[in-house]
């Protein structure tokens, strides 16, 4: 069992599982915002056509470095989300992984996304769920 399982718990992993990225990666990491949220809202769960709040652990919210332009002009920082409860729920679920672990692939998946990654080129080298 986790011994702190609070939002701040969860976002010092996040910040670690960043700062441990090659650096190649943490330069283009620095400016993603981490937000740790207990629940997506029923916004983002709307817009991505999801029911279950408990099914969506993380989101990017942002323009992929691969997409990026020059004439660009952002209107917020690029964002990391992750969400607590749901989390929570597939950690205990699964019960073969630590909750650091979880949080960490979760971290991974989301700024694969900041890096350009689909779903389905993260999928092809992701061994997580086999």
């Amino acid at each position: 069992m986790a011994q702190n399982i609070s939002l701040a718990y969860f976002e010092e992993i996040a910040h670690g599982t960043v700062a441990d990225l090659p650096e190649a990666f943490r330069a283009g990491a620095r400016e993603v915002v981490i937000l740790v949220a207990d629940y997506p809202d029923a916004e983002i769960l709307a817009e991505l056509e999801i029911d279950d709040p408990l099914e969506l652990t993380g989101l990017y919210e942002g323009i992929p470095m691969t997409e990026k332009s020059i004439w660009d002009l952002p209107t917020q920082p690029d964002a990391v989300w992750l969400f607590r409860e749901p989390i929570l729920a597939e950690w205990r679920d699964r019960g073969d992984v630590t909750l650091e672990d979880l949080i960490t692939h979760v971290t991974i998946h989301e700024f694969a996304h900041h890096f350009g990654w689909s779903d389905a080129e993260i999928a092809r080298i992701d061994p997580w769920w086999e």
